[in-house]
């Protein structure tokens, strides 16, 4: 799993705005790094580089179901994200590949792209 850096915007390879309902993906060889909400958005599809280390709608990360071995490799609790409204002005970090917000003509998202 990545770690973010003080720097992390060091790590900006490029980046792109969106309104609508429909899905950003990264240049080739890049992912999605950061989402910058501009306005209230619930992303209707995030899909994570790793599913099982990144949240994202496909999977829940971090969820293992074996509690002999969850606190010591993988940890445990970890859901798919579903329905989660992203205040405005907030900023998630990760892995993507993908992000769909929800259509919203004031405001959109934001997603920085990374190596």
């Amino acid at each position: 799993m990545g770690m973010i850096k003080n720097d992390w915007t060091g790590s900006i390879t490029g980046s792109a705005y969106c309104d609508a309902a429909s899905a950003v993906t990264p240049p080739p060889n890049k992912v999605i790094i950061a989402i910058y909400f501009i306005q209230d958005n619930t992303p209707t599809a995030l899909i994570a580089e790793s599913t099982g280390d990144y949240v994202n709608t496909a999977v829940a990360a971090h969820e293992q179901d074996t509690a002999t071995t969850n606190a010591t490799d993988h940890g445990d609790g970890g859901l798919a994200l579903s329905g989660a409204k992203f205040p405005a002005g907030s900023t998630i970090y990760g892995r993507w590949t993908s992000v769909t917000p929800e259509a919203d003509a004031d405001g959109g998202i934001i997603v920085y792209f990374g190596e």
